[in-house]
């Protein structure tokens, strides 16, 4: 005699009732070559009818910020702060620029913590952190209390030992010459 397991039908369609445990990947590399293999990655998660979220925490441009994120396809929202340039190391930074960068770590935390998607992107979170536009301590604080079936992937050339400490996965790029 088989057993048969039953699952309510209402109990399948959300991230959460998946069962498995989100992981946290962590992409690398000086020269910055990553963010094809990451959006590869985030494409197929969306294609398979699961929420992901970009979160480009550096770029700006036209028509961005919490207000009006890219939307591909039903499953993939991409967000970057309402700042019209992008920010880098060395920059001097504007009120407006942390305000724009802070407001938008703080929208998409809300947004993972309601529990409908299944991967987080943090793109340049390590110069985010480097820059003083994050802090360490929160970053941490939010990955061990995100939802478990979360899986985040982290994305920069310098990526804290603290956070690496609690990655389920590093992937280090590098260009051998």
């Amino acid at each position: 005699m088989v057993a048969q397991l039953s699952v309510p039908v209402s109990d399948v369609s959300t991230p959460s009732s998946y069962g498995i445990e989100g992981v946290v990947q962590v992409f690398t590399c000086s020269q910055r070559h990553f963010f094809t293999t990451v959006m590869a990655q985030a494409l197929r998660v969306a294609g398979q009818g699961s929420g992901v979220i970009i979160c480009q925490l550096l770029k700006g441009g036209i028509q961005t910020g919490v207000e009006h994120p890219v939307q591909l396809g039903q499953h993939l929202t991409w967000f970057r702060p309402a700042l019209g340039r992008s920010l880098g190391v060395g920059d001097d930074l504007a009120a407006e620029d942390i305000t724009a960068v802070r407001s938008l770590w703080q929208h998409v935390q809300t947004l993972v913590q309601e529990g409908s998607y299944r991967l987080l992107v943090l793109d340049e979170l390590s110069l985010a952190i480097q820059m003083g536009l994050l802090q360490e301590a929160e970053v941490l604080d939010f990955l061990q209390s995100r939802p478990r079936t979360l899986d985040v992937i982290l994305t920069g050339s310098a990526m804290p030992e603290s956070v690496l400490a609690i990655a389920d996965q590093i992937t280090q790029l590098r260009r051998l010459v």
